[in-house]
């Protein structure tokens, strides 16, 4: 009978023995609670507490936390955007009693700052500024939930805007913007190489008119001294200088003929190109001469006698 007895209370003395050690984790704090009320905070490693009398009433991570918060605001541009805002908290060692039994619901009042952060800053700034100034809403929602969120324990490490999502059809509209803008930029960098090509292609043209200006006066000037050469020494043989100008002709045209009869596809005719055409042009030429120097001697006897003439009246 002694032994029946004697059983159950070896068990439920044991029961109470395991129920006296409990283990807490690395980084995090347990609340012991004695009769209903705050006794102590355990921190990590093996622990003890009186059984039926103190309970672990519960448990606080104290390593850094995320809470991401989805903020639907409208700028100052009017326009509907929607910010996603990630805040990175931890509950401060010296105060996890004040983490504990000040708030319920610590993710509902960090999202209830958050929200009074954004839609106070957002509406003053243009969408454009919303994209440029992030990182100064993030540094008012941390100031904001520091100054608010230090009396209940937690600490705010830092605040982060992740994304920021306008309206589809904004997004559309940006888009569209911006790929008229990098089109007209295009445009403009085709317009100046093509302006660029048709400047470098006027000055190789006008380079090239130079030179070619250049190569036929030098040309020219070669064949008057080659004239000039044939002519003197003509003049050694006894034929004047207007017989050997016109023997240089002639023989420039017949020379002309001569290439001309050897290109098969030109289709330029010279004329008169007849052996007696030779010989009658050079007549011509040469009666031409004699002529020409024959009115220019009457002229200058004649402006002779004139000035004669206006010195006789003037005595």
């Amino acid at each position: 009978m002694g032994q029946f007895i004697l059983i159950p209370l070896i068990f439920f003395g044991l029961i109470i023995l395991a129920s006296s050690f409990f283990m807490v984790k690395q980084q995090t704090a347990a609340i012991i609670e004695r009769f209903g009320r705050f006794n102590s905070i355990r921190h990590s490693g093996l622990q003890m507490k009186i059984p039926l009398i103190d309970r672990v009433a519960g448990r606080l991570s104290l390593k850094i936390q995320q809470l991401d918060v989805i903020v639907e605001t409208k700028t100052l541009d009017d326009v509907f955007v929607k910010l996603k805002v990630s805040v990175q908290y931890k509950v401060v060692t010296e105060k996890v009693y004040d983490a504990f039994y000040k708030l319920d619901y610590p993710h509902e009042q960090i999202t209830s700052y958050v929200f009074d952060v954004v839609r106070a800053e957002v509406p003053k700034m243009k969408l454009d500024d919303v994209f440029v100034k992030k990182d100064d809403i993030a540094v008012a929602v941390k100031s904001e939930l520091n100054d608010a969120m230090m009396d209940y324990g937690f600490d705010i490490i830092r605040t982060l805007v992740t994304d920021i999502d306008p309206d589809p059809q904004v997004k559309i509209a940006m888009n569209r913007i911006n790929a008229a803008d990098r089109e007209k930029t295009a445009a403009q960098y085709e317009g100046d190489a093509q302006r660029i090509l048709i400047v470098e292609k006027a000055k190789a043209e006008a380079e090239s008119k130079r030179l070619q200006g250049q190569g036929i006066a030098d040309q020219r000037r070669e064949i008057a001294r080659g004239l000039e050469e044939s002519v003197d020494v003509l003049n050694r043989v006894g034929i004047n200088s207007q017989e050997a100008s016109a023997l240089i002709v002639v023989t420039q045209h017949y020379d002309t003929l001569q290439a001309i009869g050897s290109e098969t596809n030109s289709n330029l005719i010279l004329l008169p190109n007849s052996p007696q055409a030779g010989s009658q042009m050079l007549n011509d030429m040469v009666a031409s001469f004699t002529a020409s120097n024959q009115i220019g001697e009457a002229m200058k006897d004649a402006k002779k006698k004139k000035d004669s003439n206006k010195g006789a009246n003037n005595e």
